[in-house]
Formats: C-alpha cells, structure tokens, sequence
C-alpha cells in the first residue's frame, strides 16, 4: 500500500455527487491508486437526496474515510504524501475557505496542506450565475496554484448521457494527476 500514489477527494454540499461518486469508482479499478475520502454533513445530504446514496455505500467505494471533523487524520498534515486534491463538487462556502486559508474542518484544512505542499489542488464548484465574492475566491485558488475546473461538458464529443458528461468531467481531471482512465471520455483530435 505505501507504494501507491493517494488522492485526497473532498465532497461538500454544493449540486453534482454524482463527480464524486465517479471519482472514487474511477479509483477504485485502478491497482496503483488509493483514495482518501472526506465528505461534509451538507455533501451527505446531497448524497442521499441527489442519488438515494447511503453513507456506507459512498464509504465503501473509498479505500480510506475520514471524519469532517478529524483535524488530525493524516491527510491534515503535509507529511502524509499524496498526488493531491480533488474537491468534487465544492460549495461556494468550501471554496471561500480554501481561497482565504480557513481551515475549519478536514475538507479546507486537507486543501490548505495540499496548496502548501505546492501538490495538484482541483476544486469543482457548482453554483451558477457567479457573483464577485465568487469570482475573487476562485482568482484567489488560482493564484494559490490550484485549479478551478467547472463541470462544464464539451459539446463536441455529442455525449448522449449526464453520465457521458461527468465521465468527461473525471477523465480529464484524472488526467492531470497523470492518470489515464481508459475510455471516460475522447480527447479532442481536430477536424
């Protein structure tokens, strides 16, 4: 186990479990790779009442779990190495503290010690339309060396699924922590 490369997946309240459902799924086929969950009590709402998803079923696919409130899990420290972070989906609230280095729970203390660490920092948010708080926290992030990926879909692969979409979404994610998950989506080859 020491020997595989970790990522940290961050879920929190804001629309789309269904990215971090397909993010740990994704990791869970792949032998060199161990996941490292931690879900807020708002992502767990969304869990359930987006995807009638139990708590133990979400836990299930993680190789290891944390509570929000495990200021001292492993992950909470810059010694614990991992590939990085991946916040999937992120509320406006978690992208806030990430932005601002408020560490109040394990989600935006394990973002802190990734963007220190100067590891790969991905964080989804959904929310739409944007306003300027928003704006400024993501610009924030992006100063900080992370990366705001929305869940936007490209139109051009003519997905025919939410779920074409969302593998589309995860597989180019994955591909930058180096890792290639076979046929989530097709990379765009020109005309």
């Amino acid at each position: 186990m020491a020997d595989k490369k970790r990522l940290v997946i961050g879920m929190t309240g804001a629309t789309g479990a269904i990215y971090g459902v397909r993010f740990l799924q994704v990791l869970r086929e792949q032998p060199d790779w161990e996941s490292h969950l931690v879900i807020s009590q708002a992502g767990l709402v969304n869990l359930k009442y987006e995807l009638d998803m139990p708590r133990g079923e979400l836990y299930a696919l993680a190789d290891f779990t944390y509570s929000i409130d495990d200021i001292a899990a492993a992950i909470a420290s810059g010694s614990f190495k991992t590939e990085g972070m991946v916040i999937a989906p992120c509320s406006m609230k978690t992208l806030a503290a990430v932005a601002h280095g408020f560490g109040d729970n394990l989600i935006s203390r394990a973002a802190d010690v990734t963007l220190k660490e100067r590891r790969r920092t991905v964080l989804v948010p959904r929310e739409t339309p944007l306003n300027l708080a928003h704006i400024r926290n993501m610009a924030a992030v992006t100063e900080m060396g992370g990366i705001i990926y929305p869940p936007m879909p490209a139109f051009y692969n003519k997905s025919d699924s939410v779920l074409a979409m969302v593998n589309e979404g995860v597989g180019r994610i994955l591909d930058m922590f180096g890792l290639e998950a076979a046929g989530l989506y097709k990379p765009w080859q020109g005309l």
